[in-house]
């Protein structure tokens, strides 16, 4: 008898396994689109970072996503049991937050363009009585709170999509998977994240061998790395709209279903897919969003009073 239970314990935990095998793989099919957005905008968040420090980043922003996770799982099924209604006003905040980092970075680049091109010269500043403060410090601890807070949204989005996956299933299921997918998508993201930024490296080193191929190919990953991170910057920002669109669209069925009718309309004269009028879609009403969201926060700034600085 306790063999056979033994037996019967051991096919219900290989068929636990293989249920939560399988409901991972089909959480993952779909939040790689997510993972495509997460990986851009990790990536534009290091870039800029001194070589030396570019891993310890990775790794400090990593451990902020573990951190992130550890605390959306737990909160995702209490929500998932107890106010299921809350999951999409949520999703729908963090969506505008994103939209809102992503239309701000563009206002500051437009400001600074404004400034070089045509804006007056700058006054000579006067000499510093004190040696400045250390800044690289500062700015790499901003860095990885601006990358740990996006990183936030976008976990967030890949919880609720895997609990839609798991939704209906017993409590241990929807615990193993989500914890799961959590391991898998960031221990894939950051390490993706850290052979981009390495990639420079590895390619001076192969600039250094004896064959002169391998010289060769080091020598145009070198001189590819810098574009390959611009690319990723500006991949970055654009997946701010498009995923904090996207996550507006879908959580405001009206609209979702307006952008839906548009492509099935504009598609076929077009020529294009469906997808592509989605998408479009999706990022304008990111950018719109954005937009808003950049007015309503400068509007509070200005009327907000200002703290007095005391002589």
């Amino acid at each position: 008898m306790a063999g056979a239970s033994l037996l019967a314990l051991i096919d219900d935990i290989a068929s636990l396994l293989d249920d939560v095998s399988a409901m991972t793989q089909v959480a993952a099919r779909k939040t790689a689109g997510v993972l495509g957005d997460d990986l851009a905008l990790n990536a534009q968040q290091v870039s800029g970072v001194n070589a030396d420090r570019e891993l310890p980043v990775v790794w400090a922003v990593a451990k902020g996503s573990m951190l992130n996770k550890a605390i959306l799982v737990p909160a995702a099924l209490a929500i998932s049991a107890f106010a299921p209604w809350a999951i999409t006003p949520l999703l729908m905040a963090g969506g505008l937050f994103l939209c809102y980092e992503g239309f701000e970075k563009l206002a500051h680049r437009w400001q600074h363009r404004s400034e070089r091109s045509g804006g007056a010269p700058p006054s000579p500043s006067p000499a510093p009585s004190a040696p400045p403060a250390p800044q690289p410090v500062l700015s790499e601890r901003e860095r990885v709170k601006g990358a740990v807070r996006t990183d936030f949204i976008l976990s967030a989005e890949i919880i609720a999509i895997t609990l839609g996956v798991v939704a209906g299933q017993p409590f241990t299921q929807q615990v193993a998977v989500l914890a799961g997918v959590a391991v898998l998508m960031t221990a894939g993201v950051y390490g993706l994240v850290a052979g981009i930024v390495k990639l420079d490296d590895l390619g001076l080193a192969m600039s250094r061998g004896r064959l002169a191929l391998t010289r060769r190919l080091g020598l145009g990953i070198v001189g590819a790395a810098p574009w390959l991170m611009k690319g990723l910057s500006v991949a970055g920002t654009v997946a701010m709209f498009l995923v904090g669109g996207g996550i507006i669209t879908h959580g405001w069925p009206a609209l979702h279903h307006l952008i839906e009718g548009l492509g099935e309309r504009v598609a076929p004269v077009t020529g294009a897919g469906a997808w592509v009028v989605s998408t479009l879609g999706d990022a304008l009403t990111g950018v719109i969003a954005g937009a808003l969201v950049l007015l309503v926060v400068d509007g509070v700034r200005r009327v907000r009073p200002q703290p007095s600085v005391s002589a």
